[in-house]
């Protein structure tokens, strides 16, 4: 068993983007089945906006957040993730995030991606 989260489809431009980037998964294997999901960037700004938007409280979403970086690190379209916190309200929480997560792994500091 697992968890899903559905949403419904926003009219703002970066929910047609996310859309757009959705990556195709498998989810079963005897008998393989299929779904799409959101990519990795998305669901970390997915997290942000809602840490954001529950007066940023919630220890889980950040926990949440900061693995998620941990796990994708090196492999996530930072400029895209950039550009979307900017207009999703986040991005002072993006690179808080960054910070938290590189300085956990023992990184350089470096996240300007």
């Amino acid at each position: 068993m697992f968890k899903v989260d559905i949403f419904i489809l926003k009219q703002r431009p970066y929910d047609r983007v996310q859309l757009e980037r959705r990556v195709k998964q498998i989810v079963s294997i005897d008998p393989e089945r299929t779904a799409y999901v959101a990519s990795a960037e998305d669901n970390i700004l997915a997290k942000l906006e809602w840490y954001r938007l529950g007066h940023e409280v919630s220890e889980r979403q950040w926990r949440d957040v900061l693995g998620m970086l941990s796990a994708q690190m090196g492999r996530l379209d930072l400029a895209y993730m950039k550009q979307w916190a900017v207009a999703l309200g986040v991005a002072d929480l993006l690179e808080r995030a960054l910070a938290d997560a590189d300085q956990s792994a023992g990184g350089s500091g470096d996240s300007s991606g």
